[in-house]
């Protein structure tokens, strides 16, 4: 991997990874044009996306240092005391931790259980990528068909979460997109489009940070000293696009409906199809 192809990968991860457009379908589209992805060794390029990821944890981490100061310290202050109070009566800080926490354990668990799955040679294939883009654009479309729009984050609980975080593990099917499938869900539920995006993104957080640092150990053994410099300008680049990208998605989502998402995925995974079936 030269340096141009390290810019452009960190730019597409940084700019895809909040849209619901999915990351991992654009990086490797790309990556199998740039001849980086050795089938014989799958988990290298699952090393390589995980490891870039870290780029897009810091930029979310940023765009949201607020909530990363209120919700713990809130979190903490109440829950950890004498005369403690019922999740319900807690202060929207403190539910709002314990949501995240409730969204994150079906990814962990999953994740844990599909490891061998995920780094296959499964999750590299063009066809699982096209039909995943398809598929989800579908759903996302007949959420917004349903979509109430009435809960704001205020308004969210435990449940909110807890199917949230289960459609966030569909988002280990290559193609699906994490942010697709979480704002989806959140539209299904009831959410407006700006809560549905804002509870995705930090929903993610703990998602990313685990995979990032697990992948990270792991890719010491599958990536030479060589291409170190690579990764690390495309974690840079991904972090700066990504922030980008999460500040444009929920300005965006505003005043627009992902109508303009959907498209873009029937699109992209029509041409997949075409490329692989007709070309």
């Amino acid at each position: 991997m030269d340096i141009l192809q390290a810019i452009i990968l960190g730019l597409i991860q940084g700019l895809t990874e909040f849209i619901p457009i999915s990351s991992t379908a654009h990086l490797t589209l790309v990556g199998k044009i740039f001849g980086l992805i050795d089938l014989s060794h799958p988990e290298r390029w699952t090393a390589f996306i995980a490891i870039i990821q870290l780029g897009t944890l810091a930029s979310v981490l940023l765009y949201f240092k607020k909530e990363l100061v209120s919700v713990p310290k809130a979190f903490f202050k109440e829950n950890f005391k004498p005369n403690r109070e019922k999740i319900s009566a807690q202060s929207e800080d403190s539910k709002l931790g314990w949501y995240i926490i409730i969204g994150t354990l079906p990814i962990i668990t999953i994740g844990l259980l599909l490891k061998k799955l995920i780094e296959s040679e499964f999750t590299k294939s063009l066809q699982v990528i096209a039909f995943s883009l398809i598929a989800l654009a579908i759903v996302l479309f007949i959420a917004e068909r349903a979509a109430k729009l009435k809960k704001s984050m205020p308004d969210l609980n435990w449940k909110d979460s807890l199917w949230v975080g289960l459609a966030q593990c569909v988002a280990l099917v290559p193609g699906a997109s994490r942010s697709g499938t979480t704002i989806t869900a959140g539209l299904f539920l009831g959410m407006d489009r700006e809560t549905a995006a804002r509870f995705s993104f930090l929903l993610s957080i703990p998602a990313v940070f685990a995979s990032g640092v697990l992948q990270f150990y792991q890719a010491l053994e599958y990536v030479s000293s060589s291409d170190w410099l690579s990764i690390i300008i495309a974690t840079v680049v991904s972090g700066i696009s990504g922030y980008a990208s999460i500040d444009f998605l929920i300005k965006y989502l505003k005043r627009n409906t992902t109508k303009l998402f959907i498209i873009y995925r029937i699109t992209l995974g029509l041409i997949i199809l075409g490329y692989l079936y007709f070309i």
